[in-house]
């Protein structure tokens, strides 16, 4: 599946959508970037990122489900991992290069407003 050049069809727009749905999460975005410091604990992400530990299980389940992290069990600890580290950098990256050129416009896109949710 190829974006470059090509129109997509339904079940791959469908599949880039939920793709950057899964990353649309302000909360999701803040474990990915922590998990690309290296692997951690759930324990470790609810002290570093101070959210509650039933907020951290739930998007670390969605993560997974997405297949953007890993998980490894080591006796009773679960160690989550972001799945492919240098493709998902290399996305932020680009959102990080688009952001530098759209960002005021992004910013104010009535449409995209929220209620942010953790």
């Amino acid at each position: 599946m190829t974006i470059n050049a090509q129109v997509l069809d339904r079940a791959d727009t469908e599949v880039y959508a939920r793709l950057f749905h899964a990353l649309s999460d302000p909360t999701r975005l803040a474990v990915l970037q922590h998990l690309a410091l290296g692997e951690h604990r759930v324990r470790d992400l609810v002290e570093h990122l101070d959210f509650a530990q039933s907020t951290v299980s739930k998007h670390l389940s969605c993560l997974l489900e997405c297949g953007l992290i890993a998980l490894r069990m080591e006796g009773r600890a679960s160690w989550y991992s972001l799945a492919d580290a240098e493709d998902l950098s290399g996305l932020l990256r680009a959102a990080e290069h688009l952001l530098a050129a759209t960002g005021s416009q992004v910013r104010l896109c009535s449409q995209l407003m929220r209620p942010e949710v953790g």
